[in-house]
C-alpha cells in the first residue's frame, strides 16, 4: 500500500512541483492537492490520508489552524509543514501542536521522499536548516526581536496575554479557561488584535509575538 499524501499549498506552481516529486514512485500516492486548510480538512473527513504536507500561509484557513484541527480531530493523520519560514518560535509552536516534520521548500526531492517515509513510520523529520534555526538565534532574529513595533501601544494588557497564549499553541478553549473568559470572547479579542496589527493570518501573528517579546 502506497503512502497516501495530501498537499495543501495555495501557490499552484509550488504545489505542482511538490506533487511531481512523488509521481511514478510506487511507495507514494498523492491523493489530492488543495489550496487552503479548510479544503484539506474537508478532504480528510471523507478520504483516507496518511500524511498531509501543509503550507503555512493559505487563504480561508492557514496551515497553523489546519494543523490544530487535524491533530484534534484526525489523530491518525500525520502532519508535515513545507514552508519558507525559519523562525524558531513558529517551528516550536507547530511542534507543540503536534506536527511531525518541518521542512523548507528548498528541500531536495530525494530528501523529501525520505522525510515523508520517516514520518509515515512514526519518526519525526526536520531538515538541516530547520534544526539550525531551532538550536540557535541568529543576529537578524535578535535584531528583529529588539525592534519593537509601534503598534504594541495599541494593544491592551489582555490582548497581549492572548497573543502570548496563541503563540504557545493554545486553542480558544484553552485560552478561555486560563483567562476565565469564554472561547467566543477569545475569538473576539483575536479579531480585534488582527485588525489593530493589520495582519491577516496566524503565522503573521506568531511572528509579531516573537519579534515583540510576547512569546
Amino acid at each position: 500500500m502506497p503512502i497516501k499524501i495530501l498537499i495543501a499549498d495555495d501557490h499552484p506552481l509550488i504545489a505542482e512541483g511538490i506533487k511531481n516529486v512523488f509521481e511514478n514512485k510506487e511507495d507514494f500516492q498523492v491523493v489530492a492537492v488543495v489550496n487552503n486548510g479548510k479544503k484539506a480538512i474537508n478532504f480528510i473527513a471523507q478520504h483516507l490520508v496518511d500524511i498531509v504536507l501543509l503550507d503555512i500561509n493559505m487563504p480561508i484557513m492557514d496551515g497553523i489552524e489546519c494543523a490544530k484541527k487535524i491533530t484534534s480531530e484526525f489523530k491518525e493523520v500525520k502532519i508535515a509543514m513545507l514552508s519558507m519560514y525559519q523562525e524558531s518560535s513558529l517551528i516550536k509552536n507547530l511542534i507543540k501542536i503536534g506536527v511531525k516534520g518541518y521542512m523548507l521548500k528548498t528541500i531536495p526531492s530525494e530528501e523529501l521522499l525520505k522525510a515523508v517515509k520517516n514520518i509515515y513510520n512514526g519518526k519525526e523529520y526536520f531538515n538541516t536548516e530547520v534544526t539550525k534555526a531551532l538550536h540557535s538565534e541568529n543576529s537578524s532574529n535578535l535584531e528583529q526581536y529588539y525592534k519593537r513595533s509601534p503598534l504594541l501601544k495599541e494593544l491592551t494588557t489582555r490582548e497581549k496575554e492572548i497573543i502570548k497564549s496563541i503563540s504557545q499553541g493554545n486553542t480558544n478553549v484553552q485560552i478561555g479557561k486560563k483567562l476565565f473568559i469564554s472561547p467566543r470572547t477569545v475569538d473576539t479579542h483575536r479579531t480585534n488584535i488582527m485588525r489593530k496589527l493589520e495582519i491577516h493570518n496566524m503565522a503573521a501573528l506568531i511572528r509579531f509575538a516573537f519579534q515583540n517579546g510576547l512569546t
